[in-house]
């Protein structure tokens, strides 16, 4: 054998026995991680005799936290990445694992702990961030429903139901079960629409029915209640309003609250909700048609989030979105306003104070006019002569 052949084949044992102990060429094999947006995590490693550790993520290798034993050097590059991990960054420094705290979808990606010592080291983590998944929600599609008709004495009308997710959630999948069995599915990553999908059952069906949305760590689901769902129609729900509650508007401070109220008319056998994101925040229920229903909420000038009202039965919703930025503007200067009867006394003592103003004016005239008649009627005297007839009243 040659000289050349036996350094190539010491070559790839060597890089053989490497890939074994730490992975390709100091890299050793990178562990998978999920996790629930909202939650945290960690990537845990055991104590390193390395002197510096470097955390990086992304594919540019940012640094964003680092451990230099030698220099007693234990930091978290908080505005690394345009402050992506800004307050949520955690070292342990006996161990040198990083913990991310409110974990995000922008979160997610390749870590990879440099370790530095006489050589140069490599571990990686893929960190996959998935979202909140909301309860799925079985309505009746009150466009299709049908009920037993009398003249044909058929009792197994169809009942067209929808599932639906209050929000739609990527890399997630909703599907339709009939008992443990597969009916329909449907997946999709659009934002700026709901995931839903229909079902068709006989009114009288004693199938178990239900309703599942999952990804690859979670899941939610809802059973079906045909007896409950699959009654004969009702009017369709009116459209929630939501107004802002004016008396109690904010002053000029950014941060100060706003009243709001949604509100619907005429309506029985309903709930009336307040929603933030998915978080059901308050509701209220009325069986009585001759009164409205309406449910406060207050938040912030500048409140981020996002809130729908939403009014639902057995059959059907409505929802309403709020737009803060158009109703919780700052409150417009205010103008008295006075009653009828309010405005007719100032108006009545108004009048009274401009004739007593007018008759002192004329009494004041007068008396003037009269005094200077007798002036000329008076002849000429002596200047103490006059000043007796002054003073004595003539």
């Amino acid at each position: 054998m040659s000289q050349s052949k036996k350094m190539l084949y010491a070559f790839v044992w060597f890089c053989l026995y490497y890939e074994r102990l730490f992975g390709v060429f100091g890299v050793e094999k990178g562990e998978i991680t999920k996790v629930t947006e909202g939650d945290s995590v960690t990537l845990n490693i055991t104590v390193q005799r390395g002197e510096e550790l470097l955390w990086l993520f992304g594919p540019q290798g940012t640094i964003i936290a680092q451990i230099n034993k030698k220099d007693g050097v234990f930091d978290t590059n908080e505005d690394a990445d345009h402050g992506r991990f800004r307050g949520r960054l955690e070292l342990d420094l006996e161990t040198g694992s990083l913990t991310i705290r409110n974990i995000r979808t922008d979160h997610a990606g390749r870590y990879q702990l440099q370790i530095i010592s006489k050589t140069v080291s490599y571990k990686t983590f893929t960190v996959s961030v998935y979202a909140r998944l909301p309860i799925p929600v079985i309505t009746r599609d009150s466009s299709q429903c049908s009920s037993p008709s009398p003249s044909s004495g058929s009792s197994s009308s169809s009942c067209s139901l929808v599932c639906s997710s209050v929000l739609n959630v990527c890399d997630a999948t909703l599907s339709w079960y009939k008992g443990i069995s597969l009916l329909s599915s449907i997946s999709e990553c659009d934002h700026s629409i709901s995931l839903s999908l229909p079902l068709e059952v006989e009114y009288q069906d004693k199938n178990t029915y239900s309703c599942v949305i999952y990804n690859p760590i979670s899941n939610q689901t809802t059973h079906l209640d045909i007896i409950g769902l699959c009654q004969p129609c009702s009017a369709p729900l009116p459209i929630p309003v939501i107004s802002r509650d004016s008396p109690q508007c904010s002053s000029s401070s950014s941060s100060s609250n706003c009243s709001l109220l949604c509100s619907v008319l005429n309506v029985r056998d309903v709930t009336l909700s307040w929603y933030k994101g998915i978080s059901v925040l308050s509701s209220i229920s009325v069986s009585d048609l001759s009164i409205s229903l309406s449910l406060p909420l207050e938040v912030e000038f500048q409140d981020n989030n996002t809130y729908s009202c939403v009014i639902n039965n057995t059959i059907s919703n409505q929802t309403t979105h709020l737009d803060i930025n158009t109703l919780c503007h700052t409150c417009a200067g205010r103008i008295h306003c006075c009653g009828f009867t309010e405005t007719i006394i100032r108006l009545a003592g108004s009048v009274l104070v401009g004739v007593a103003i007018v008759a002192v004016l004329v009494y004041d005239i007068r008396t003037g006019r009269s005094y200077q008649k007798r002036r000329e009627q008076t002849p000429p005297q002596s200047h103490d002569g006059e000043y007796d007839d002054v003073t004595s009243g003539h």
